[in-house]
C-alpha cells in the first residue's frame, strides 16, 4: 500500500496523492504506530488580503505558510513568498519562524525572524494579514513505541515522533530529505534507513556535497570517461551507479552549486547518469537521502537553491531536533555512547551517576550528540567532570584590555564601548555573510529591520542597496 498524504488542504491548493511535492506528515494505511501523543490545536483565519476569509485548522504540531501549494496555508498572493513562514507547536508555546521571506513576517506590528505567538495575534505577511488562535481540543501526534532505531536512541516524544516517520520511510524507496542542527545525528539517521530497508544489504553511499571541491563533485557524482577532462587518465565510476541498488546519501545539500542542481534533479526525475564525456545515460536503481544544516525552503527563497529541485528532495522531510530539546533522553544517549566507546560499566562509573547526568542535561550542548560524545571520551580520558564548554584561550578582549577612564560618566563610557562592540561585530557579520543582510540577520539571531537601524547608525551599509 502507497503512502498518503496527510496534509490539511481546507483552504486551497490542491495536490495528487502521487505529487512528489508531497512535504509533509505522512501516514502508512491504517498501521499507525502507536502509543500517540497530543498537542494543542490551532486556527489561522485570513482577515486581510486577496484570501480573505481564508481557514485553516492545524491536524499537526506544525504549519508551513506560502504562495507554493505544497504549504499547509495556501496564500496566493504576490506579496507573500514560496515558503514564507512556519508555525510550530513547541514545548515552550506556539512559535512562527520567518523563512528568510523576501518582504518579512510581522506579529502584531513587530518584524521578527523568530517568535511567540499568543492567542489573537495578527500575522502581516506582505499585503495578507492573518489572525493566530488556539483550539481548546488537541491533535493526535503519532509516536513509535520504540526507543531506538538503528544507531539513534531516545525515549522522548520528539524522538519516538521521528522513529514513526524513520519506520514507514525505511519502508519505501521515497526520497527523505533530513534537515537538523549541526551534530543532531543526520549521517547516522540516514544510514539506520538504509539498514533498515529492503536494501540494506546493497552499498551505502556517502558524498559529502561541502567538503568536495566544486570542480570534482561532478565526476564523485556521475562519474567520468577516460580523456574527458584535463588529469581524467581512467575511467570514474560515480556515486549513483556505485550505489546501484542501494542508497546514496548527499550530506550537506545545501551546498551544492548552482550549476551541479540542474544535472541533479535529472538523476531524480529519470533515474539516469550521464558520466562527464559520455553521449549514453545508464539507468541506476537508488534510494537517495539528502541532509543539510540550513532550512532549504529560505534557500529557495532567496535564490540559492532550486525550488524544483527541493520539492523532488523532500519527499520525506524530516527535522531532527537538537539535544536541548530533549534532555530526558540524555541518559539512555550516555549509556549508548560509553558503550560505543568501550568503556565497561565498572569503570568510569560516575559517568554514569544521576549527579553528573544531572549536569549534561542543564547544559546547551550547541554541537548537539557530536558535541555530548566527544565530551564524554574526554571526561573519561581525563577520569574526571571537565567544563562543558572549553574557556577561551588567548590574550583579552580589545573591550577587556582597554584602560578604564573614570573621568568619563558611567552612561556616556559604556555607550562607547557597546558602539565599538557593534561596529566590529556587524563588519564581521556582513563579510562572513558577502553583505546578505537577510542571511546575516538569520545567523545573528536578530530581526532583519533591527540590523537594517543598527547598519544605519553606523553607516556600514546603505539600506537602499
Amino acid at each position: 500500500m502507497p503512502f498518503v498524504s496527510n496534509s490539511n488542504r481546507e483552504s486551497g491548493g490542491k495536490r495528487g496523492l502521487g505529487d512528489t511535492a508531497t512535504t509533509e506528515t505522512l501516514i502508512w494505511g491504517d498501521q499507525a504506530t502507536k502509543p500517540v501523543s497530543s498537542v494543542r490545536r490551532f486556527r489561522l483565519m485570513v482577515t486581510e488580503g486577496p484570501k480573505a476569509g481564508l481557514n485553516y485548522q492545524s491536524t499537526q504540531d506544525h504549519c508551513s505558510i506560502g504562495s507554493h501549494p505544497s504549504n499547509d496555508l495556501v496564500i496566493e498572493d504576490p506579496t507573500v513568498s514560496r515558503f514564507h513562514c512556519e508555525i510550530q507547536i513547541s514545548s515552550q508555546g506556539p512559535m512562527v519562524r520567518d523563512l528568510d521571506s523576501r518582504n518579512g513576517t510581522m506579529v502584531d506590528g513587530v518584524h521578527l525572524m523568530l517568535g511567540y505567538l499568543r492567542g489573537g495575534s495578527l500575522l502581516r505577511l506582505g499585503a495578507t494579514t492573518i489572525r493566530f488562535s488556539l483550539e481548546s481540543e488537541s491533535n493526535q501526534l503519532r509516536v513509535s513505541d520504540r526507543t531506538q532505531f538503528g544507531s539513534l536512541v531516545g525515549a522522548s516524544v520528539a524522538m519516538r515522533s521521528i522513529f514513526s516517520l524513520l519506520e514507514r520511510a525505511a519502508s519505501t524507496n521515497a526520497t527523505v530529505l533530513l534537515e537538523g542542527e549541526t551534530g543532531t545525528g543526520k549521517g547516522a539517521t540516514a544510514e539506520s534507513i538504509h539498514k533498515e530497508s529492503a536494501r540494506r544489504d546493497r552499498p551505502f553511499v556517502v558524498v559529502d556535497c561541502g567538503a568536495i571541491p566544486e570542480n570534482l563533485l561532478e565526476s564523485e557524482l556521475f562519474g567520468h570517461e577516460k580523456g574527458s577532462f584535463t588529469g581524467a587518465v581512467d575511467r570514474h565510476i560515480g556515486a549513483f551507479e556505485e550505489a546501484h541498488g542501494g542508497t546514496v546519501f548527499l550530506d550537506e545539500i545545501g551546498e551544492l552549486a548552482p550549476d551541479l542542481q540542474p544535472k541533479l534533479l535529472r538523476v531524480l526525475e529519470n533515474r539516469e547518469v550521464r558520466r562527464i564525456g559520455s553521449n549514453t545515460a545508464k539507468p541506476v536503481d537508488v534510494r537517495m537521502i539528502a541532509a543539510t544544516n540550513r532550512d532549504l525552503r529560505a534557500e529557495v527563497n532567496v535564490g540559492r537553491f532550486r525550488p524544483d529541485l527541493y520539492y523532488r528532495l523532500a519527499v520525506v522531510k524530516i527535522v531532527l531536533p537538537p539535544l536541548r530539546h530533549r534532555p530526558e533522553d540524555i541518559p539512555p544517549l550516555v549509556d549508548e555512547m560509553l558503550r560505543g566507546l568501550r568503556i565497561p560499566e565498572g569503570e568510569n562509573q560516575w559517568l554514569r551517576s544521576p549527579a553528573f547526568i544531572s549536569t549534561l542535561q542543564r547544559s546547551a550542548w550547541p554541537g548537539n550528540v557530536r558535541e555530548l560524545r566527544n565530551y564524554l571520551e574526554r571526561c573519561s580520558v581525563f577520569g574526571r567532570e571537565l567544563p562543558t564548554q572549553e574557556e577561551p584561550s588567548g590574550p583579552r578582549s580589545d573591550v577587556e584590555a582597554a584602560p578604564v577612564d573614570l573621568q568619563t560618566p558611567f552612561l556616556q563610557a559604556r555607550d562607547k564601548v557597546v558602539s565599538s562592540f557593534e561596529r566590529r561585530y556587524l563588519d564581521a557579520l556582513l563579510r562572513a555573510h558577502k553583505g546578505k543582510v537577510g542571511e546575516a540577520a538569520a545567523a545573528a539571531g536578530i530581526d532583519r529591520v533591527f540590523l537594517w537601524r543598527l547598519l544605519r547608525r553606523h553607516g556600514l551599509q546603505n539600506p537602499s542597496k
